[in-house]
């Protein structure tokens, strides 16, 4: 690659940088997506790239898309651009490599082993892979259960609180999606994320949304969602743009309440 060609890749990612710190507005996260993505399709094998593309995608689709369809093309697309970043990634391939089995096997083996090098794409993996699922039927979900647990397991092992205790926000989620899980395991996780990290507002969104929802508790719904609307998300400069964007949805979760508690 000429030295001119790399010059153009590193503005194209500088400006998509530049737009993602300002992603709370929905043009900047356009732009942010537009350069990312141009960046993302002239050098690939970049995994740090690769993984940004990969939470840009989860995040239009997350907060900001309306239409099932769009949401579900982008999650998708999420996934199988970390996926790819993984599982071609120097660190999981060594190890991949010595693995024993078909191929399902050593992914599973593999993905137990790998360094912490790995938890960022293995994380927008799994997240994006969760979200396209959660409008799937449930034979889909328990089809990719023990992909998620054990990608989700390995983060818990190498670095518990990646993402403002991610791994454990994510368990509470799923384990309201998986028949025969005891609903108490949800709580248990969820509850461990906010006693962990409870500056991040996703924390609590995420257990109205799902533990609180599917434990028909709908007093502690309204409490919890009450409670975010009324913080003030610029009080934590670092995760301001996230916890504007829960903010906002916990106030569609809250005008949603009727219809969610029939």
């Amino acid at each position: 690659m000429t030295k001119a060609k790399e010059q153009n890749i590193d503005y194209l990612i500088s400006q998509g940088q530049h737009f993602w710190d300002q992603r709370t507005d929905s043009t900047s996260l356009l732009n942010a997506y537009h350069f990312i993505r141009l960046a993302h399709e002239q050098r690939p094998e970049d995994f740090d790239l690769a993984v940004l593309y990969g939470r840009i995608l989860y995040t239009r689709g997350f907060f900001f898309e309306q239409g099932l369809k769009t949401q579900d093309e982008l999650f998708i697309n999420g996934l199988q651009i970390c996926r790819s970043a993984v599982i071609n990634h120097p660190d999981f391939l060594q190890i991949y490599e010595r693995s024993q089995g078909d191929s399902s096997f050593k992914l599973l083996a593999t993905i137990a082993e790998v360094p912490k090098s790995l938890v960022s794409g293995l994380f927008w993996w799994a997240t994006n892979l969760a979200r396209h699922l959660n409008s799937k039927p449930v034979v889909e979900r328990l089809n990719h259960r023990e992909l998620l647990e054990v990608i989700m397991h390995r983060i818990i092992s190498l670095d518990p609180g990646f993402h403002y205790s991610g791994p454990y926000r994510f368990f509470g989620s799923m384990y309201t999606r998986i028949p025969g899980v005891e609903l108490s395991q949800s709580e248990t996780y969820f509850n461990q994320a906010i006693g962990t990290n409870p500056e991040y507002l996703g924390n609590r969104v995420h257990m109205a949304e799902f533990y609180h929802q599917k434990s028909g508790n709908r007093e502690s719904f309204h409490a919890l969602l009450t409670e975010v609307v009324k913080s003030d998300p610029t009080l934590h400069p670092g995760i301001m743009a996230e916890n504007f964007f829960y903010q906002k949805r916990a106030q569609l979760l809250l005008s949603k309440e009727p219809s969610l508690f029939e």
